[in-house]
């Protein structure tokens, strides 16, 4: 198969944040025929030239199923994630893990060509002292603390495994930083702050404080960028993982910028109690290892994926983060099961 031409992708997890922008872009694109998005749940969401298919890749019995649209795939992308229950990490490991296992044994017994597998930041283990970027060559051990780090962690080391004994077969691996847009904003919002929480307290003039802790300074992608790297990586003669981020690095300062908010330093022990209280007691979904997780992430070097893959983003850092924010106020969401928009309060 020619790289720069792909007749049928699968997408796993189509109906998420980056599937439903890398759909939209997919479908768009000449060089590829028909696109198959798979979902636990088939979305309301229509668009020119992509197909819908029920699959849970949690579940023993939906193998057979899975074989079924992967067996005449010339590229499959993996994107299916769930980061709840965070009480329950059983549940999330059947679907994370155990459900991308499944989807990479049908893609080696079907011979598919192509797997791209969103991996991710979290991945990777925490960065050298004095915060410089890092490659894709750092280690993937990812943070222990924190389930979805683990099982980002774990998946890096299945791939490996997996690129060993199938060498034909393309793989690459998207390891991007915090993805936002707007049409995603109401289901991030459950995912990290719960289900009632009022989206309009994110206007400035009700948070006149932002808490500073050590370890706040990261990175995000809007996420239709992202999905613009994963288009180049399909229909380019790419293998291996690519860093994705835009600039710039985000911080406190730049937080109360957009937030029109003054920062004020707050011990991170103290702001882990209060989460870790706050998580006991399922008033937020967000686990106080995730805190730690992302207070000890490391910053990403891109250059590859910019070089590589002639990938350059759109938005900025803060223009990604700001349509995010628009979205929370404004209860946005894509209609699909995942995102759906729903304003509170």
């Amino acid at each position: 198969m020619n790289p720069s031409t792909i007749q049928r992708v699968v997408v796993t997890g189509a109906t998420g944040n980056v599937g439903t922008s890398l759909v939209r872009i997919l479908a768009a694109e000449p060089r590829v025929e028909s696109v198959l998005g798979l979902a636990r749940r088939r979305p309301a969401l229509e668009l020119p030239g992509v197909e819908w298919a029920e699959v849970d890749l949690s579940r023993d019995g939906d193998e057979p199923r899975l074989a079924q649209y992967v067996a005449d795939a010339d590229a499959v992308i993996h994107l299916a994630w769930r980061f709840g229950p965070t009480h329950d990490p059983v549940e999330t490991w059947r679907t994370n893990v155990l459900g991308a296992v499944r989807v990479f044994d049908a893609v080696a017994a079907a011979r598919v060509p192509v797997l791209v597998h969103a991996s991710s930041v979290g991945a990777y283990s925490p960065g050298p002292e004095g915060g410089a970027p890092v490659s894709e060559a750092w280690p993937t051990h990812g943070w222990p603390g924190a389930a979805y780090t683990r099982e980002k962690a774990y998946l890096e080391r299945v791939l490996d495994t997996f690129e060993r004994d199938h060498p034909q077969i393309r793989v690459v691996r998207m390891r991007p930083a915090f993805l936002f847009k707007e049409e995603s904003a109401s289901g991030q919002r459950r995912i990290f702050a719960g289900r009632f929480f009022p989206g309009q307290l994110m206007r400035p003039e009700l948070l006149p404080l932002l808490p500073e802790f050590d370890g706040l300074r990261f990175q995000v992608l809007h996420t239709d960028d992202a999905a613009d790297a994963y288009r180049r990586a399909l229909l380019q003669d790419v293998r291996g993982a690519f860093n994705l981020a835009a600039e710039p690095v985000l911080d406190a300062a730049t937080l109360g910028r957009l937030l029109n908010a003054k920062p004020v330093k707050v011990p991170a022990g103290a702001v882990r109690g209060a989460l870790s209280a706050a998580w006991r007691l399922r008033l937020v979904p967000a686990s106080p290892g995730l805190f730690e997780a992302l207070r000890h992430l490391p910053l990403l070097a891109t250059e590859r994926a910019r070089r590589e893959l002639g990938w350059e983003p759109s938005a900025t850092a803060e223009e990604a983060l700001s349509a995010f924010l628009r979205g929370v106020r404004a209860g946005a969401g894509d209609d699909t099961a995942p995102l759906a928009g729903h304003r509170i309060g």
